[in-house]
């Protein structure tokens, strides 16, 4: 009896300590944040934290995740085109948001820390890629795109020129620049009829 009243305990304490995490990262970006920090705007001990995350990277992108996942829907209009544009305009305007630029320090940081990348790259940009996937394999299968695409190639071709300007660049990216990037990008792949 005492695990069933414990474990909703659990599960609040965890919500906390994610939602401190987050806080913290959207406060004082990735190298601002320590455990200890954590720890203490969560009110609990860093063994707790410890418990359920092996470091600060992992805790604090697990606070991201949790934060941020809702934001970025998967959009199934009936268009490939269409859900192209909705998935990369959303995640777009989300990098425009405090919220968003946390990004760019997260994949600053994981040149340094490999086990941050791993994990950025496994729990946040990995789904991403699927759904992008999902995207273009729903098109080829409703007979909008060509059936020889390499789809993976495609989704290079796509996402390439959003982190370039993100990270080398700087240029702006907004729905102008992605509407024009996924017209071009899909001149190549749909079926002409």
């Amino acid at each position: 009896m005492d695990k069933k009243l414990g474990r909703p305990r659990s599960e609040k304490t965890k919500s906390d300590i994610l939602n401190a995490s987050y806080e913290l990262l959207i406060e004082n970006g990735f190298a601002g944040i320590t455990v200890e920090k954590i720890a203490e705007r969560a009110n609990v001990s860093k063994a707790t934290i410890y418990k359920w995350w092996t470091n600060k990277a992992a805790v604090v992108m697990d606070g991201f995740l949790n934060a941020t996942n809702v934001e970025l829907p998967i959009p199934n209009t009936g268009s490939t085109v269409e859900d192209m544009f909705i998935q990369v305009d959303n995640f777009v305007k989300f990098l425009t948001t405090r919220k968003g630029n946390v990004i760019t320090e997260i994949i600053a940081e994981g040149q340094y820390d490999p086990k941050l990348a791993d994990i950025y790259r496994n729990a946040y940009f990995t789904p991403r890629r699927n759904i992008s996937k999902q995207i273009l394999e729903r098109g080829i299968s409703r007979g909008e795109l060509r059936t020889d695409l390499n789809v993976e190639v495609i989704i290079d071709l796509i996402w390439g020129p959003v982190f370039y300007r993100l990270l080398i660049t700087g240029e702006v990216i907004d729905s102008a620049f992605v509407k024009e990037l996924i017209n071009y990008a899909f001149q190549g792949i749909q079926i002409r009829l």
